[in-house]
């Protein structure tokens, strides 16, 4: 009885090399280093000089935007003297100090006023984004009540809303929000802008401003307000464009009522200068809703307490 043997195939060791073969191998892994190092070099020069290429864009892009806000900083201030002097004439001649007018005239001189005030805002607005633009702005919190600021609101809406069909509601803050500590003026503006804006596409029914108080897990929480109107609304695809710079929408009545084009785009910029943003709801046809959500403290270097 023969016994099986299982053969196995197992590989020879690589053959030494010549030194003739290791040399020409050396020489080309050099030549391939060489060729990368070249190709890096190459790469690395392409580099810096499109760093350079950004940094002089940069440089150029900052310098359009001083050269920008320093002209509508001028234009605006130009602006303001012979506006407020069209505004203030048209007011003479509608007190009728240098005789009466006829009927058509009055009407005539209440468009020229008209048309000077909102040319005004617009230079005010214009003003506003290039000292935001130029850093030039300022921001000055105090600690004020909430109350008082809607009773200047009130106050100062009550002439303007002349038609009896529309009605401006201020409702309580919430009594959380007694207090906030922000700048006044800057929040006066931009509830200011989202009231006028509202009132202008109201034709019938009522806005309402109410605030309420949002509570956080750490810190006084944000306060969040809030216009809310019964006007024509705003189709979904038109919203996004809403807080843009100049955006008009092309509806019959926003031909009708032109506006600015900046009230919404400078509540913007102002909010993100109160550590805030805003935001719309809106329905075609339904009427819109605008808020505002600031920390109820903005915060800051100085550690200020609740007076």
């Amino acid at each position: 009885m023969h016994s099986a043997t299982q053969h196995l195939d197992i590989p020879a060791p690589d053959a030494p090399q010549s030194p003739a073969q290791l040399r020409k191998q050396l020489a080309q892994r050099d030549a391939q280093i060489a060729t990368l190092s070249q190709e890096l070099a190459t790469t690395n020069q392409g580099v810096i000089a499109l760093y350079a290429e950004l940094e002089n864009n940069a440089d150029q892009l900052r310098h359009v935007t001083a050269l920008k806000s320093k002209f509508l900083s001028y234009m605006s201030h130009e602006f303001r003297l012979p506006l407020s002097s069209i505004v203030s004439i048209a007011r003479l001649l509608l007190q009728h100090l240098d005789g009466p007018l006829t009927v058509e005239q009055t009407r005539q001189v209440e468009f020229i006023r008209a048309s000077a005030i909102e040319l005004n805002v617009l230079v005010d607005d214009l003003l506003d984004l290039a000292k935001i633009e130029a850093g030039r702005i300022t921001i000055s919190p105090a600690w004020f009540d909430m109350v008082d600021l809607f009773t200047a609101l009130r106050g100062m809406f009550k002439p303007i809303v002349t038609s009896h069909a529309v009605s401006l509601v201020f409702e309580e803050p919430d009594e959380g929000l007694s207090r906030i500590y922000t700048d006044h003026s800057k929040l006066a503006q931009i509830l200011r802008n989202f009231i006028s804006n509202a009132l202008k596409f109201t034709q019938d029914g009522e806005v309402r401003v109410t605030a309420r108080h949002e509570p956080a897990a750490e810190g006084p929480g944000s306060a969040v307000f809030a216009v809310a109107d019964t006007g024509i609304g705003i189709a979904p695809e038109h919203q996004h464009a809403l807080f843009q710079d100049f955006v008009q929408i092309d509806t019959p009545i926003q031909k009708r009522l032109r506006g600015t084009g900046l009230g919404l785009s400078l509540s913007k910029r102002l909010a993100e200068l109160l550590h805030g943003s805003v935001s719309v709801q809106s329905e075609l046809g339904a009427g819109s809703t605008f808020f505002l959500k600031i920390p109820v403290q903005l915060p800051g270097d100085e550690k200020v307490g609740h007076e």
